[in-house]
Order: C-alpha cells, then sequence, then structure tokens
C-alpha cells in the first residue's frame, strides 16, 4: 500500500515539474502541494496524471498491455494462451499464485488512478480564481475516474481498502478492507454526482475526456452488475436516448484508429503514438496479437470456441457478418491481417501453412504509428455497441424482451448480420446475450468477457459456473479452476506484506 501511495505521489510531482515552464514558484525542484495546486492548470495537470493511470502505474507500454490487458483477458473461454510464451501462464492455467505479477500491477495500476484522482477531489476546493461550478467539474471528472478504477477493483478482488483521502501520513497508509457493497455504494455516488457535473462535452483539445454521458453509461453498467436491472434500464436509456452516440457505420473503425473519440466512443484509453520530449504514448496490441508468421509475438490467440460461436453470425446471405472478418483472422477466402509495420492485408492462404495456431484476433491490429513501429491506437473500455448490448441484457431482464431484441438488432444490422426475430423467450434471449452477442460484438475487449462471465457467477439470476461455462468451451486447463476461488483474484502477496490489516480472499 506504502508503496502505490509513494508512487502516486512521485508521479503528480513529475507532471508538475514536467511543465515547469508555466509555473512561477520560487523552487521548482522543491514543489509541493502549497506550491502546486494554484492554478486551473496546475488541476488540469492533477488531472491528466490520473487520466494516465489508466494505461499503467508505472506509464509502460509494456505493464500495460502485458500485464494489465493480458491479466484480463487470458482466462475467458475467447483466448488460448502461446503457453510457449510465458506470458501470464500460470493465470492461464488457473495455477497462480498470490505473488504473479498481473494481480499486482492490476491492482498498483487501479490505486494509483485512486490516489491521483483523490489529489484532484481535495485539492480542486482551494484553488484561487475558479468558479465553483468550474471546480464541481474537475471534481466529478476525478470522480468519475475514481469510480472506475473502484469497478476494476471490486470484479477483481472483492475486499478492497476504500481510500477516499490522499494520505501522506505512513502511519495511516495500512487501511482495512471495506464490505463489498461499501464500494458499490461509493461508485454510485461518485458517478452520480459525475453525471451532473461533468459537461456533456469537451473542447476538441480536450478530446477523450470523460463526459457526463461516460458517467452515466459507467452508472448503468454498475447498476447492470449488481442486478438493479430498472435502474440499469432507466440509466442506459438516458444514454441511448438523449445522448450523442451511434454506431460507425464500419465495425472496423473501432480499433483501427479511423474511429477512434468518434460517434460510438463512450470512454477509451488515450494513446496518440507521440514520442516526443521523451515520452512514449504508444501501446504494443498489433505486435501481441499477430502471427509469428508475419513477424507477431502472438501471445495468445483465439479459442476454438470464439471461432465457431462466430461462424454462426450470419448475414441474411448466409455469409459471415463483418465482426466475424474483422475480429479474427482464420482459415477462409476472404480473411486477411497485416503485418505489425505494413498496411497491406495478407490472406488466411498466403501463409496458412506457417502459421503456429489456426486462428487469431485481429482488432488493433492495423498499424497506426507512423513514427515507429508500436501503435497509437486508443484502447475502448466502454462504446455505445457495449451500451446498446447492456441496455438489451437490463430490458430483457425487466421483462421487455421485445425491446431487448430491438436494441440487440441495432447492432447486429451494423455488423450486417440477419436480425433476430421476435420469437425468443426470456430466457432464450439471455442465452443468446450472453454467450453470442456480447462475445462476438466485443471479444478480446478489455476485461469485457472475463467481467462478463464473473458477474453472472456471483448473480442471483440465472447464475452461471464460470468453471462450467470454460469446460462446456473447450477452455484448456479448464479443470484446474476451483470454485469459490478463481472468480476473483488473490490479494497480491506483495500488498499484504505492506499492510498488516490486508486479509487474502478465500481459499488463496
Amino acid at each position: 500500500m506504502k508503496t502505490y501511495y509513494i508512487l502516486a505521489v512521485l508521479a503528480i510531482m513529475f507532471v508538475a515539474s514536467s511543465c515547469s515552464d508555466y509555473l512561477e514558484v520560487p523552487n521548482k525542484g522543491n514543489l509541493t502541494n502549497d506550491s502546486f495546486w494554484q492554478t486551473e492548470q496546475h488541476v488540469q495537470q492533477g488531472l491528466t496524471a490520473a487520466y494516465s493511470a489508466l494505461a499503467s502505474w508505472d506509464g509502460s507500454k509494456w505493464t500495460f498491455f502485458e500485464e494489465v490487458f493480458l491479466g484480463m483477458v487470458i482466462r475467458t473461454d475467447e483466448i488460448s494462451n502461446n503457453q510457449s510464451s510465458g506470458y501470464a501462464g500460470k493465470l492461464a492455467s488457473f495455477t497462480n499464485t498470490a505473488d504473479e505479477s498481473t494481480a499486482s500491477n492490476n491492482w498498483l495500476t487501479r490505486y494509483a488512478g485512486i490516489a491521483r484522482a483523490n489529489q484532484v477531489i481535495q485539492n480542486t476546493p482551494n484553488v484561487p480564481g475558479l468558479s465553483d461550478e468550474l471546480k464541481q467539474a474537475y471534481i466529478g471528472e476525478a470522480k468519475f475516474l475514481r469510480a472506475l478504477n473502484y469497478f476494476y477493483l471490486v470484479c477483481s478482488f472483492e475486499k478492497i481498502p476504500k481510500v477516499t483521502v490522499f494520505e501522506t501520513d505512513v502511519d495511516k497508509l495500512i487501511p482495512s478492507q471495506a464490505a463489498v457493497g461499501e464500494i458499490w455504494a461509493l461508485i454510485e455516488s461518485d458517478l452520480k454526482e459525475a453525471e451532473t457535473t461533468v459537461p456533456q462535452s469537451h473542447a476538441d483539445v480536450w478530446t477523450g475526456r470523460a463526459t457526463r454521458w461516460s458517467a452515466k453509461a459507467l452508472l448503468g453498467k454498475a447498476y447492470l452488475f449488481q442486478e438493479k436491472w430498472s435502474e440499469a434500464v432507466s440509466k442506459f436509456k438516458e444514454v441511448v436516448e438523449q445522448g450523442p452516440y451511434s454506431l460507425l457505420p464500419n465495425y472496423a473503425d473501432n480499433f483501427n484508429g479511423v474511429g477512434e473519440n468518434g460517434v460510438e466512443s463512450v470512454f477509451e484509453i488515450q494513446f496518440s503514438g507521440d514520442r516526443n520530449g521523451g515520452v512514449d504514448k504508444r501501446q504494443p496490441i498489433n505486435w501481441e496479437i499477430t502471427p509469428a508468421a508475419l513477424d507477431g509475438w502472438e501471445l495468445f490467440s483465439a479459442s476454438d470456441w470464439i471461432l465457431e460461436e462466430m461462424k454462426t453470425d450470419l448475414t441474411t446471405s448466409d455469409e459471415y457478418s463483418d465482426r466475424v472478418y474483422e475480429s479474427l483472422f482464420f482459415d477462409d477466402p476472404n480473411s486477411t491481417i497485416r503485418r505489425p509495420t505494413e498496411t497491406d492485408a495478407i490472406p488466411y492462404a498466403d501463409v496458412k501453412g506457417s502459421l503456429t495456431f489456426p486462428q487469431y484476433f485481429k482488432k488493433y491490429n492495423a498499424w497506426t504509428d507512423k513514427q515507429g513501429d508500436y501503435v497509437g491506437t486508443n484502447v475502448s473500455l466502454i462504446r455505445y455497441a457495449d451500451v446498446l448490448l447492456m441496455y438489451a441484457e437490463a430490458l430483457n431482464e425487466n421483462n421487455n424482451t421485445a425491446d431487448a431484441i430491438d436494441a440487440i438488432n441495432t447492432v447486429r444490422v451494423r455488423a450486417h448480420a440477419e436480425p433476430l426475430d421476435n420469437t425468443f423467450t426470456k430466457d432464450a434471449l439471455r442465452e443468446q446475450i450472453r454467450h453470442h452477442e456480447r462475445p462476438c460484438e466485443l471479444s478480446m475487449e478489455y476485461g469485457i468477457r472475463w467481467m462478463d462471465l464473473y458477474r453472472w457467477s456471483k448473480g442471483s439470476v440465472a447464475k452461471e459456473s464460470i468453471k462450467t461455462t470454460l469446460s462446456d468451451h473447450g477452455k484448456a486447463f479448464a479443470d484446474n479452476f476451483v470454485e469459490g476461488k478463481h472468480e476473483i483474484s488473490p490479494i497480491p502477496a506483495s500488498e499484504i506484506s505492506l499492510n498488516k490489516n490486508l486479509v487474502q480472499n478465500d481459499k488463496w
């Protein structure tokens, strides 16, 4: 615990000192809370630090993908782990222990973001020259980020410390764990404030920052995860009927840089590709997912189950939908992918004989950084298609199956998949949403499938065992999954060694 608070302090200090040309302080090498939190620009810099934690606590593109991102996707039925790669192998085989690094980096990343957001929340009220309205807007934005980090924490670890004050007193940096319900209440409270204080949109120079619509969408998601169906329906309805969103005409533009921060974007982690001034605002997904036969690193591949499920996603003329071809690289005459640093599409047949695995993911494969090998493509956390599918799920559970089908068909039609008919029962549509619509639309996206499996295993409505789902879908090492243990991550051993008040999760 001490570690991430000290790192968070240093991160804020770094942001401030790196912008020292704009600061009027007597000693630029000795910044303090009193000397830093004096202008609106300081608040914006503090918020920037809070946003930056979404890309990893230490700012490393490797931590972002090979630890946090990989840790959130590798356990799902969509993924086949490359057992020779060495990355997250124990996590993928459900043999990990409390000292496994992905859980630790997830923990550090979330609490770094919380600590930085807490600094903005605490210090903004005392910044001179800002109107009350502007102060509330900045604080609301920080509370959105705090809620987002707590959302990932509570779904990953459940019993976690509730930290709402940025402490510098070492003796106070050993908090106990809060009840799960207390964390959800904080998430709801923060988002309810954010949805009324954060602007509906930002100037172009601030593109990518959270809006009140981002807060409403995340609040709806928080309700959904708690099975508060009516509240979820109401909140998603606001986003759908009043928000500024629509689906991109081209499904692939969600992942190739063309549509980032566009009409389908609710909230994304921002990567610009910029490397000026010693920074590196890129991420390595294009290399990590591409076949070795095309110079990639193939840390994982697409599972047999997701391929076979996708193959049932058909157009009215019984051809594969856009989301099949734009999500997967597989044995089909129309399937193509790129090398990590090239823009030309390569047919599957050209490399079939050299492939390690029979199918791969291709989302984020497009090369968008012309300065170097890695990419500056944003990574979506919530996009409008996801909102529509969550809305459909809430509607269906709230006994409005007809409108749920309409919401699903909006998503399907964009990908040229044949619309669902109106003969689905509530139970049949639930199955369709869980194990077709959401994985086909959202495959390999930032932790979405695992979070879905987690909430369906914990809920009271049509509860599903993760182990059973993984086994039914042919997940390697599913037999190692221990129910009541592997649904969540262990509290990192490094944190327990620092904080005597932390208690390890059951069976870990």
